[in-house]
């Protein structure tokens, strides 16, 4: 039950901020939700044996999510400067050998990982409106609930038994069907001028990268020995673990609409 109503308060907690809220304050949001996720990483990847710079990390994460919708900056700037800034920071560190290398691959990939695809979301937002937003968290949640379901009646072939065992491969069909047909359906009304076929080939694109982005987070986890990336969801667990799928939808559907 705790599980169910916490889904609910953030399903309706989402929708409210994507409907009413403009671009700008739903980058402020945004904001605040890259900082929870880039806590969640840091704790992740130190399990798994890196020490990322802490805030030299966090204001490249920061500045890439920003940069994205509303480019000010050049994102590339915003990297680069980041890069050399962590490099600085292991540099300095009292950390040598092949750590040195653990580290800054930890760093680099966080602004890349967790900033850019929070940035595409309110990207979406700026260039097709609140309704392309919905639809795409809509397409990702009802994929993650086929695959679930499809899965628990007739999983049968793990999928990445490594990486999350309870994947299956009749789960991923699942998605591969429900998804796109939903994504055609809501599509034709909120996504005007896109094609059946093209909105058809989206919802593909959007389950595919959804589940590598779910076994790239899940393998972050297992290497950390970790189970929840935090326990700040009562019944879900952290902030990338409700993410994860998204985080990497967001970017093929930013990149479809331009």
């Amino acid at each position: 039950m705790t599980r169910v109503l916490s889904g609910v308060a953030m399903a309706a907690l989402a929708l409210a901020l994507v409907w009413f809220l403009t671009p700008e304050a739903l980058l402020g949001v945004t904001l605040v939700l890259a900082v929870l996720a880039f806590t969640e990483y840091a704790r992740i990847v130190e399990g798994i044996g890196a020490r990322v710079p802490w805030w030299t990390t966090l204001l490249a994460t920061l500045g890439a999510c920003a940069m994205v919708p509303f480019p000010w900056v050049s994102v590339e700037v915003i990297i680069v400067v980041g890069l050399i800034g962590t490099a600085a920071n292991v540099l300095l560190s009292d950390r040598v050998g092949p750590a040195t290398l653990l580290d800054t691959s930890a760093a680099v990939l966080a602004p890349v990982y967790i900033g850019l695809p929070l940035g595409s979301l309110v990207a979406i937002h700026a260039v097709a409106g609140r309704e392309a937003v919905l639809v795409l968290m809509g397409t990702v949640a009802v994929s993650d609930t086929a695959q679930f379901y499809t899965g628990r009646l007739f999983g049968r072939t793990p999928l990445s038994p490594r990486r999350s065992p309870k994947k299956t491969v009749e789960g991923a069909v699942g998605g591969f069907v429900v998804a796109p047909a939903v994504l055609i359906a809501a599509g034709t009304a909120w996504l005007p001028g896109m094609s059946p076929l093209s909105l058809g080939l989206l919802g593909l694109l959007i389950v595919v990268a959804g589940i590598i982005g779910d076994l790239f987070e899940s393998m972050l986890k297992r290497a950390a020995d970790l189970k929840d990336s935090s326990h700040l969801i009562p019944g879900h667990g952290g902030v990338l673990d409700r993410i994860d799928a998204l985080l990497f939808a967001a970017p093929v559907f930013y990149f479809f609409i331009r």
